[in-house]
């Protein structure tokens, strides 16, 4: 196999006397998609923020097209390639979608204080990136507001394949999302796929992660727990692993027992 785009090994993170992450590793390919899969408090959040750039790790390496890094904050790691769409998608709903896309890094006409914002250029981008998802954006001068919550998941991916994201991290896009937009985007996760980026797909849904997901890998109270390649498991083997396996294999017996105890008196 080809050398990881993106690698953590034995990644620890401490806040005080609190482990949020210990000892985890992650290889991230290019061209396939890793599932980071966990419920609440299993250290998700810690991981994507260190992925990311937002924190520093405690203990451990961080290796970036094989070179060890140490990003100070998410603008150097996104410069480097490595793009984060966090669940509140980062947008201002009462903006236009073109405003939205180059937000903070606007197109501009002229120089110093003649510069001024090339709109017809960034609208034209802006349609021609939304296209590629399968978006037909009609009126990028629409707020974003408007749009639904799977066509902002899209504009937000779109955004960061367009200012050259080699890894694509995102966390939990479909977690507020109804059944159909949640199908459009593991489709926009696909297409990302396809155009060789490497996907880490952050969530709590076994049965999203499963269709689209090469490896998964899964974390339990900031440990990891297993990582499995696709053709190693199943859709009822992973949810099994997430629902707590043994501890609710055994849940399950000490229910039974009272049942049968309880129907016997």
């Amino acid at each position: 196999m080809t050398r990881p785009l993106l690698s953590i090994s034995n990644v620890s993170k401490f806040y005080g006397n609190v482990i949020a992450l210990s000892e985890v590793s992650l290889d991230v390919y290019a061209g396939q998609v890793t599932c980071v899969l966990g419920d609440n408090g299993a250290g998700k959040s810690t991981l994507i923020k260190i992925l990311s750039g937002v924190v520093t790790l405690d203990s451990g390496s961080y290796r970036f097209e094989d070179e060890p890094v140490s990003f100070s904050g998410p603008r150097e790691a996104q410069d480097a390639g490595i793009a984060t769409v966090f669940q509140d998608l980062a947008t201002v709903p009462l903006m236009s979608v073109w405003r939205n896309f180059f937000l903070g890094n606007e197109l501009t006409l002229g120089r110093g204080l003649m510069s001024r914002l090339d709109i017809n250029r960034a609208k034209g981008i802006v349609r021609e990136e939304m296209q590629k998802m399968g978006i037909d954006v009609r009126d990028p001068n629409q707020n974003v507001g408007t749009l639904s919550g799977g066509e902002r998941q899209a504009m937000a991916i779109a955004r960061a394949v367009y200012f050259g994201a080699k890894v694509l991290i995102l966390d939990e896009p479909t977690s507020a999302l109804g059944v159909r937009q949640s199908g459009i985007v593991l489709r926009y996760i696909v297409q990302a796929r396809e155009q060789g980026k490497g996907v880490v797909f952050i969530t709590h849904n076994p049965h999203h992660a499963f269709p689209v997901g090469d490896r998964f890998v899964l974390l339990r109270r900031g440990k990891l727990m297993a990582t499995i390649e696709k053709e190693q498991t199943t859709i009822e083997e992973l949810t099994r692993m997430m629902a707590g396996g043994p501890e609710l294999e055994q849940l399950a017996h000490e229910l039974s027992l009272a049942t049968r105890k309880k129907s016997g008196e």
